[in-house]
């Protein structure tokens, strides 16, 4: 799942990008709304949600919503703010937020509010995804292996957890390896161009060590494949 953070509070915005990478989601975080309406144009991000601080410099979190709803774009909305009157609050859902985190809040409430966005948007996230003898459990972050009960779990690094949620999200898809890339790395890092047929080798060799016969196929000269007749 990859996030735009919006938040021009330095402390406050990389709290937040700390606490969402350590649930392993991707996160984008800009500090002002002329930039995020830049990723959130740009042709390589899919975003599956936002966080919005209404009072940020360029364009305010308020106008990003708004920006967003007259295009008819669906992306969920958690909007951060000390403007916490009721005035307030409905100016932000009226404008198309979908939630509302009053400052100062706990991370714990953060994430949980994400949660509950998730539960509330079947395009994000489902609780479980279930391909063949894989199981990811986004819940707990974790890889099962086989239909029988218990089942075995694979132990796979946050970014390893991402590559395979990401592919088996879009099965039987091709995949450009640079799509991946911009998909699942936060836009300022700069990855080395090998990165993701480095971390796919890496991902086959630790299945292959379970048993598990991976799914996954490079397609010359064009990407990646979650093959789900194997």
């Amino acid at each position: 799942m990859r996030i735009l953070l919006v938040e021009d509070e330095v402390d406050l915005g990389l709290a937040i990008k700390q606490v969402l990478v350590s649930e392993k989601y991707v996160v984008d975080w800009v500090s002002d709304g002329a930039q995020a309406w830049g990723y959130l144009e740009s042709q390589w991000t899919d975003y599956t949600v936002a966080i919005f601080d209404w009072l940020v410099p360029e364009l305010s979190g308020l106008e990003l919503c708004q920006r967003l709803r007259l295009s008819q774009n669906p992306l969920p909305v958690l909007m951060l703010t000390a403007l916490g009157q009721p005035e307030n609050r409905v100016a932000g859902l009226d404008a198309g937020a979908d939630d509302y985190l009053i400052k100062p809040f706990v991370m714990e409430e953060l994430l949980a509010r994400l949660r509950a966005l998730a539960r509330r948007s079947p395009q994000l996230q489902p609780q479980t995804l279930t391909i063949g003898a894989l199981t990811l459990d986004y819940a707990n972050n974790a890889l099962y292996l086989g239909l029988a009960q218990p089942p075995q779990t694979i132990p796979l690094t946050a970014k390893e957890f991402q590559i395979l949620a990401y592919l088996m999200q879009n099965p039987d898809r091709i995949i450009a390896g640079s799509k991946i890339r911009h998909q699942l790395w936060d836009l300022d890092e700069e990855p080395m161009s090998n990165v993701v047929a480095a971390q796919m080798r890496l991902l086959r060799r630790k299945l292959a060590s379970y048993g598990c016969n991976c799914p996954i196929e490079t397609i010359s000269g064009q990407g990646y494949r979650f093959n789900t007749q194997q």
